[in-house]
């Protein structure tokens, strides 16, 4: 049974309430606290290196910072800690946790079952298990996290929010694999796609600095870190996506190889490749890393690249080629689009990548305003030309943000 909320609301009848948002991972777990609906953020930290003998827990608030080095064993003391940040007489931003009325969590894999964020429930969780094969990196340490907070915060709506929610509106074309149809009725095998949080996040925000509604909008979505994919945007819902079953399909990444041929597996596999070294070298060894040799940060190969370093150029080359050919596939997907939006660590601070993604694309619309994106560093605004038919943005994801606003929204009962 759900405790009652405080009651209070806002001038516009909102209700108010404090929301804790966990992004829990294997050995690491995040978190921001909203006052909302404002969307005010009070603090944010999180714990890494769990399970490890030198554990960091860290936070950022309003009332200081606070950083703990001791061990943490698991998410159940991961959580301790962070409570114990929470409400830390100094500097915590809130004095019990009872002050919180709603967690939001996210939660990678929900297959076909969940199409939106979701209110927590037995089913909920055994849906998310049994999702874990597809993502078995990231469901059980999602679900661990969920089921620890449901312990810290006892009656508090707890609602998950999934990263292949938004691109569940794929039509079949898109997502289905031509291969033969048992394998999808059996196993499930079709593309699923992920950051569906933060395409909604920044599909939503371009349609509103456009001042148009959000499903009044086509657009294509670039969101550019250590993990990159894109989507195609039409009337505000994703009709195709880069990433697939998992998220090792699609653009180049910082170790993951994207698109290959399927044969070279069975070809390494004829050289005495074994199943988990294919797996380490695809999704660990590869992308960034495999080509230059040296790093997966973009920004470190810009500077190798501008020092001589022709693997560094190399790479960033094939990074910036890649994304370009799925922008001109979203063009065709689209028959156009009305903007263009970057996101991600690349796509929010890559002024170079973005200018060697986005260069000589006058004939299909696009104009890059080269003066406007060397400004554009981390913070939103257009970067078109005057000349440009489509408009060219740079939008800061805020895929916690995002989460928040569903889990104040369903634990307030509201609809839509």
């Amino acid at each position: 049974m759900c405790r009652v909320f405080s009651g209070a609301f806002d001038q516009a009848g909102r209700k108010l309430m404090i929301v804790l948002v966990f992004n829990c991972g294997s050995s690491s777990i995040k978190y921001q606290l909203f006052d909302m609906p404002s969307g005010r953020q009070l603090a944010g930290g999180g714990v890494s290196r769990i399970g490890e003998a030198e554990s960091e827990s860290s936070q950022k608030g309003e009332r200081g910072e606070i950083r703990l080095l001791a061990p943490v064993k698991d998410h159940e003391q991961g959580l301790a800690s962070i409570k114990a940040m929470l409400t830390d007489p100094d500097k915590g931003p809130i004095k019990t946790m009872s002050d919180i009325e709603a967690c939001g969590h996210r939660v990678v894999h929900g297959g076909e079952t969940f199409t939106g964020s979701v209110l927590i429930d037995d089913q909920v969780e055994a849906g998310i298990e049994a999702y874990a094969d597809l993502a078995p990196l990231h469901n059980p340490p999602n679900l661990a996290g969920i089921r620890e907070a449901k312990k810290m915060l006892p009656g508090v709506p707890q609602i998950a929010c999934f990263d292949t929610a938004f691109h569940q509106t794929l039509p079949q074309t898109a997502y289905l694999y031509a291969l033969p149809m048992a394998m999808y009725e059996q196993y499930k095998i079709r593309r699923y796609g992920f950051h569906g949080t933060s395409h909604r996040y920044v599909a939503r925000r371009a349609a509103e600095l456009m001042q148009r509604g959000k499903y009044e909008v086509s657009l294509i979505t670039c969101h550019l870190g250590n993990g990159c994919s894109l989507a195609a945007v039409k009337n505000g819902k994703s009709v195709d996506t880069s990433m697939g079953l998992t998220p090792l399909q699609g653009l180049v990444m910082g170790t993951r190889s994207g698109d290959i041929d399927p044969a070279i597996v069975f070809y390494l596999h004829g050289k005495g490749y074994s199943a988990a070294q294919l797996d380490k070298l695809l999704n660990k060894e590869s992308g960034l890393l495999g080509v230059s040799g040296l790093t997966n940060d973009e920004g470190d190969l810009e500077k190798a690249a501008v020092a001589g370093n022709e693997r560094a150029q190399l790479a960033l080359d094939i990074f910036a080629y890649r994304v370009r050919q799925y922008i001109g596939a979203y063009l065709a997907v689209l028959n156009g689009c009305d903007a263009i939006v970057m996101t991600g660590g690349i796509g929010e601070r890559g002024t170079e990548m973005r200018q060697r993604i986005l260069e000589n694309m006058e004939d299909l619309g696009i104009i890059l305003d080269a003066d406007a994106n060397a400004r554009m560093f981390g913070k939103e605004g257009p970067i078109h030309a005057p000349t440009s038919t489509r408009k060219i943005f740079v939008i800061p994801t805020n895929e916690e943000a995002a989460i928040a606003r569903d889990t104040c929204a369903i634990a307030s009962g509201a609809t839509g």
